[in-house]
């Protein structure tokens, strides 16, 4: 999708710049959906050193990217909390003579802290009132909040003037990381021929972007009698309760990996899927850009704005006359999640796993 230009940026200098810093996105949905204009950048710089300011928890995931060459820990909780830990980050970055910064992150934080840093260029979204600390603009239209997220970030960085591309390996898993992924799998146990299928039964956000924890487990059942699927449920310390809520309601054994694996693992582990089935969740994003197989279950979010990357995904939304609310909790009868059944998702995955169409073969969207 291409949006209008806006015709009144101020495009960055293509020609001269060794050192850019990228302000990453702070959720792990955000920073999966900003991986194409991260490609973008590296696409029109070649040759510089594209280092990426992130948060701790998201840090790992930026590793991933062919794109970055380092990652720097914004350590908030922590070191560069509150103004002397700005100034502190302020100083860091400046040691390290940075050219140009890019801002994917929207608030005025981003702006105060590289201007602070002596970074000469500095470019961004005009958003949160940031727009005078920004040498090169972008306005922030309410068309372009409107488009999905990849969408979003892609056309702020060809605004800048820098050169997409079409296709590209926006997370790359290594060899190191497979063994590891291995070697999880051997140790819980998950022998046998049958497929592995992850599932991500929890969400951040709020419970309206969750599935019933009784059709998960149904589901799973389903894939185990027909296809003997190796189930691995995958999530968050936060998850951890749902998750025990699946395996409950099952009548055949799975692995609950919730909580217990690092960003590294389980990205190691979606990689080696067969099948990913999930919420409208980070891991879900994981997965798409993954090019793994992937169904994820829409409710109260938007999956114009929000469906995950690549052409191995589906989404399973049935609309209705209240969704997407965008709400953490349904004031009504969450009827968004209840008209979505177990054979919804049950018919596509079946169809998946026997290897009768790819995911993105199935539909994009399946709408009541």
């Amino acid at each position: 999708m291409s949006l209008p230009a806006m015709g009144n940026v101020r495009e960055i200098p293509r020609e001269g710049i060794e050192r850019i810093l990228i302000r990453g996105t702070n959720w792990l949905g955000d920073v999966i959906m900003s991986l194409p204009a991260v490609s973008a950048i590296r696409n029109t710089y070649p040759n510089a050193r594209i280092s990426v300011l992130a948060k701790p928890w998201v840090a790992e995931l930026y590793q991933f990217c062919p794109a970055v060459d380092e990652v720097i820990s914004y350590q908030a909780p922590g070191v560069h909390e509150g103004i002397r830990g700005k100034f502190r980050l302020a100083r860091e970055l400046r040691k390290r003579d940075f050219q140009l910064a890019i801002l994917l992150q929207n608030a005025i934080e981003a702006a105060i802290i590289t201007k602070l840093a002596g970074i000469p260029l500095r470019a961004g979204y005009n958003t949160d009132g940031r727009g005078l600390l920004l040498t090169h603009s972008v306005p922030r239209s309410k068309e372009i909040t409107l488009v999905h997220q990849v969408h979003y970030y892609l056309h702020m960085v060809t605004e800048l003037g820098c050169r997409s591309v079409e296709t590209g390996v926006f997370l790359k898993v290594g060899e190191k990381e497979r063994l590891m992924a291995e070697g999880i799998i051997k140790k819980r146990g998950l022998f046998g021929n049958g497929p592995l299928v992850g599932m991500a039964v929890g969400a951040t956000y709020g419970p309206a972007k969750k599935w019933f924890p009784e059709r998960f487990a149904a589901l799973a059942d389903k894939l185990v009698a027909e296809f003997d699927a190796r189930i691995i449920l995958m999530g968050s310390t936060q998850d951890k309760e749902r998750a025990t809520a699946v395996s409950g309601f099952m009548r055949r054994p799975s692995c609950d990996l919730t909580g217990e694996t690092s960003l590294t693992e389980a990205i190691a582990l979606i990689e080696g899927l067969n099948l990913f089935i999930s919420n409208d969740s980070g891991l879900m994003h994981i997965a798409g850009a993954l090019a793994v197989p992937t169904i994820a279950i829409f409710g109260s979010t938007n999956p114009t704005a929000t469906s995950p990357l690549g052409e191995n995904s589906m989404v399973i939304y049935k609309s209705a006359d209240c969704s997407p609310c965008l709400k953490k909790t349904c004031p009504t009868d969450f009827r968004c999640m209840d008209s979505i059944t177990v054979d919804d998702v049950y018919l596509p995955a079946r169809q998946i796993l026997a290897g009768q169409v790819a995911a993105g073969s199935v539909g994009k969207a399946l709408e009541g």
